[in-house]
């Protein structure tokens, strides 16, 4: 892996991965600030952001913004998540000059229009109703809600449409100008890349980005509780999660495979006990997110008015059977699993890009595919069974339900398992 990183004066850092059988490049830029770096009066406005950033600077309209990419046939977009944003490119490797021009000009001269600002707030209303519209995505808002009350880390990403249409363009020119800084910011790129070229483009496009500003996060605090919304709808929609690895857990990628051999595939655990033996869902999976200071584990499945307590009860077994009861075949078959989704990622010039920018901002250098495999081979049967059972033993778990609910048992019912 012939990766180099450069750091600007300004404290940008420019990292490279160059893939030379390649005619085409993944160039953007991931920002060290998300949903959970904002107040409970700025809620959604990273968000807001991301979208206002494509809609005209000082020198491009919005419409001249997507036409320069598309001219060359690229294409231009961005994500907000809780601990990021990020803006991002593909293009041909000789249109990498432009690609980069496009994200510093977006991230520093956006002009944040009224008129644009107004009509965008209503697109984002309109995707707030879309995903309260949609169970089984909502699901998992009110869940991390619950397990983080009254926090940033709990709110959700998108606001709520009150406080969205309540954003201006003074607010959101502050928030940017005090939250994107050189610092917290990488540029990576990876494919048709040339470092030296692309550490020049960077002092053009982002030598002038601040270094100081606001840095501040608020530690969050792990609750739990329960959330529950009868709801006219075909299935009942379920997630329980508990406390989970952060990115520097030493057993980060031990709840990885834990997370691939319970749910994370057709022979898992869930899939075979609740699906197959049973019948008693369509949809069973199983996840492990981390955050620079705290984690969740959560398990999610779709399932009837009448199978719903039996299911609860099974998968609280399943979980459970986890902390005592693992096979080392179990251990191999996840590991291989994760390990291919790593390799086959890599063969990406976009997976390659964000891993290594968001490996750069959470550890502050970028780990080796051939590290992180001998990370994964690491996890032992032992060392998964006892971190199941620090998941799954004298917790409060955090449980959300939608739809007909009459037939769940209590949250009284669900927590004691796990006590």
């Amino acid at each position: 892996m012939d990766v180099k990183v450069t750091t600007l004066k300004n404290g940008l850092r420019v990292i490279s991965d160059p893939m030379p059988s390649l005619e085409t490049a993944a160039v953007g830029v991931w920002v060290d600030t998300g949903a959970r770096h904002e107040s409970a009066a700025e809620n959604g406005i990273s968000h807001v952001l991301e979208h206002m950033a494509f809609k005209g600077t000082k020198n491009r309209s919005a419409l001249e913004i997507a036409e320069a990419i598309e001219a060359v046939g690229g294409h231009l977009n961005a994500y907000t998540s809780r601990d990021q944003t990020a803006y991002f490119a593909r293009v041909l490797k000789d249109d990498v000059p432009l690609a980069v021009d496009l994200l510093g000009d977006i991230l520093q001269n956006s002009t944040f229009d009224e008129a644009e600002l107004k009509r965008e707030k209503e697109v984002i209303v309109q995707e707030i109703g879309q995903t309260q519209d949609t169970p089984d995505d909502i699901i998992f808002d009110h869940l991390q809600e619950t397990a983080y009350p009254e926090q940033p880390l709990g709110r959700s990403i998108l606001g709520t449409s009150a406080q969205v249409r309540g954003f201006d363009r003074e607010m959101i020119a502050h928030y940017m100008k005090s939250r994107y800084l050189a610092p917290k910011m990488v540029l990576s790129g990876s494919g048709a890349i040339d470092h030296a070229a692309l550490v020049e483009l960077a002092e053009k496009a982002f030598g002038d980005f601040a270094s100081a500003g606001a840095t501040d996060m608020e530690s969050a605090i792990y609750k739990g509780g329960e959330y529950r919304e009868e709801r006219d709808l075909e299935q009942i929609h379920y997630a329980l999660s508990v406390p989970g690895a952060s990115y520097s857990d030493d057993d980060f990628y031990t709840a990885q495979i834990l997370a691939g051999l319970l749910g994370g595939g057709m022979s898992s655990r869930l899939f075979q006990e609740l699906r197959e033996r049973r019948g008693l869902c369509y949809s069973v999976f199983c996840f492990s997110s981390s955050f620079a200071d705290t984690g969740v584990f959560t398990v999610y499945a779709g399932t009837g008015e009448e199978q719903i307590s039996e299911l609860s009860n099974v998968l609280g077994d399943e979980l459970l059977r986890s902390t005592e009861d693992i096979l080392e075949v179990e251990i191999e078959r996840a590991k291989a699993q994760h390990k291919a989704s790593l390799l086959m990622g890599l063969e990406s010039p976009a997976s390659r890009s964000e891993a290594h920018a968001r490996q750069l901002l959470i550890y502050g250098n970028v780990l080796s595919s051939a590290e992180i495999v001998e990370k994964i081979d690491a996890v032992t049967v032992e060392g998964t069974k006892r971190f199941a059972r620090a998941l799954f033993s004298g917790i409060n778990p955090t449980v959300a339900a939608l739809g007909p609910l009459k037939n769940l048992d209590s949250f009284d019912h669900i927590a004691a398992r796990f006590n």
